[in-house]
């Protein structure tokens, strides 16, 4: 198998993150393959890794001061062999092919662990949401909608929210989708509760990543009752995760953003929860603030310059990397299991080290890869869009109570998984060889397509 990464490096020699994503599932699927010698016949892991199709495009817009700026705009459309494209749009500076063709792969077998007819996909733009005004952010998602809008649909490409697009950022793509389609109709997800959206989908990543932590800290006999839980980002998916452990009393110390993070010893309750919600998502500010205001919590900046992060360094029992991708490198690993950690559940898409997945591993320290732990996100997405093709909405209870059942089943699938294949409780290998085979399996039912 190493020939198709060998052949990826090759061709497109820039694209380390979705290098990393193949060779992660590769590594983990090789006893599959070599028990069905019909996926090599018919060339399906030649075909899983090259996307189906790759649009880009130009997204000019005009900033307050009247002066136009150009944008780069991206739609990848990875595999749709189980069902309509499900994608993520992320508007952030560091947006490449590479970032996308990563987590559009990842979309593909997050969709398919988590049993939804949906494939994968990934969208959007090295456009830069900080410092931009609402009628700045109003033009560009018109203007990024203005292309996009033919390459999506109920039916075609369903696309949802990631790091930079939030409900603000939805409404925009979606008033102005719906202007150029003239149809009202469920082509985007993560909606406003008022026109189409559903309870609990803003909370789903972060809850159903606790939920998933929960069921594994249960085959050790332990809950999250009374741990010290290490988060990290700021964002929609770290908000949640750090409300649903302390509903179910953890104890979370940590937060950060793209400027560092804050250690509190006392905890971060609810209350203290609160105002970050409303300094992140209302006033957009630092996470340094959140220091400045409670007696007793530490900022520490970021060191761009180090691959060691001392948010990490914290002794706690569980760990949720909830920012971005690669965020914890091999040297963050071993501060983590030398401070007591027991568990690592991924909230965001990536973001450990393939140097520091291997730690955990070989460790045998509880690891879950983000394709199973937030798989919670597109779980009710997909809840979302049932809601909107029956013209009904479910209570928020209703909801949560699915979103259990899908992280509980996800949960299972991978255990099964790993022991059926000789590597009892490697929730990693678990979870690529369930979403691979159900993929390839739908692949070579529709012929070389």
């Amino acid at each position: 198998m190493s020939y198709i990464l060998e052949s990826l490096k090759a061709r497109d020699p820039h694209e380390r993150e979705f290098h990393q994503a193949v060779q992660e599932v590769t590594e983990s699927i090789k006893p599959v393959l070599d028990q069905n010698p019909q996926y090599g016949q018919a060339a399906v892991l030649e075909r899983i890794v090259e996307p189906e199709r790759i649009i880009t495009f130009r997204v000019p817009w005009v900033d307050d001061q009247g002066d136009v700026k150009v944008n780069r705009g991206f739609c990848v459309e990875m595999n749709s062999a189980i069902g309509p494209y499900k994608s993520a749009l992320r508007f952030h500076p560091s947006v490449n092919q590479s970032i996308l063709k990563f987590l559009a792969f990842e979309q593909v077998f997050k969709n398919a662990l988590a049993t939804l007819p949906l494939g994968g996909g990934a969208g959007g733009s090295d456009f830069d949401p900080k410092g931009k005004s609402d009628d700045e952010m109003m033009r560009f998602c018109q203007n990024f909608m203005a292309e996009l809008y033919q390459h999506i649909g109920p039916n075609t490409d369903i696309a949802a929210g990631d790091i930079g697009v939030g409900t603000r950022e939805i409404g925009y793509l979606f008033g102005m989708y719906k202007r150029l389609r003239n149809e009202f109709t469920g082509a985007l997800t993560g909606k406003g509760l008022n026109w189409g959206g559903s309870l609990i989908r803003a909370q789903a990543a972060g809850y159903g990543c606790v939920y998933f932590a929960a069921e594994m800290l249960a085959t050790r006999n332990m809950t999250l009752e009374g741990q010290v839980c290490l988060v990290s980002g700021a964002g929609n998916v770290a908000q949640h995760t750090a409300e649903k452990l302390i509903e179910l009393g953890a104890k979370v110390i940590t937060l950060s953003d793209s400027s560092g993070y804050v250690y509190d010893p006392e905890g971060i309750d609810r209350d203290k929860l609160a105002y970050v919600k409303r300094l992140k998502n209302i006033r957009r500010g630092r996470i340094q603030e959140y220091a400045d205001k409670y007696a007793g919590a530490v900022f520490t900046p970021l060191d761009t310059n180090s691959d060691f992060n001392p948010l990490w360094s914290h002794r706690a029992t569980c760990a949720f990397p909830c920012a971005t991708q690669n965020e914890i490198s091999e040297q963050d690993a071993y501060a983590i299991i030398n401070n007591n950690v027991k568990l690592i559940c991924e909230g965001a898409n990536m973001p450990c080290t393939p140097e520091a997945t291997d730690i955990f591993i070989d460790k045998s320290i509880l690891y879950a890869p983000g394709k199973a732990a937030n798989a919670g996100g597109v779980a009710v997405s997909s809840l979302e869009m049932v809601q909107n093709s029956i013209r009904l909405n479910w209570l928020g209870k209703e909801v949560d109570q699915r979103l259990k059942i899908i992280m509980k089943g996800i949960h299972k699938t991978c255990l099964d998984a790993a022991e059926t294949y000789a590597t009892p409780g490697n929730y990693l290998n678990g979870a690529n060889i369930t979403g691979f085979v159900k993929v390839v399996d739908a692949m070579l039912d529709q012929g070389v397509i």
